[in-house]
């Protein structure tokens, strides 16, 4: 998406249609940042579920397993 913004606002650019290649150069420029935004969530929230499975490993390595009766 951003990269149409980019190739839109150039054209427009060429055109010397700057209000119009500004708005489109700056929706472009919203549109990465959002991209950018949610490939980090992921990348958080990934990493998160991986410390919350290493942290219930160690619980059950040291006997805390939540399956066992006492």
């Amino acid at each position: 998406m951003a990269g149409l913004a980019v190739v839109a606002a150039g054209y427009f650019l060429w055109q010397r249609d700057l209000n119009k290649a500004f708005v489109i150069a700056a929706l472009g420029a919203v549109a990465w940042f959002l991209n950018y935004r949610v490939q980090m969530k992921a990348i958080t929230a990934a990493v998160d579920r991986d410390e919350q499975n290493e942290g219930d490993e160690q619980e059950n390595e040291n006997g805390f397993d939540e399956d066992q009766n006492n």
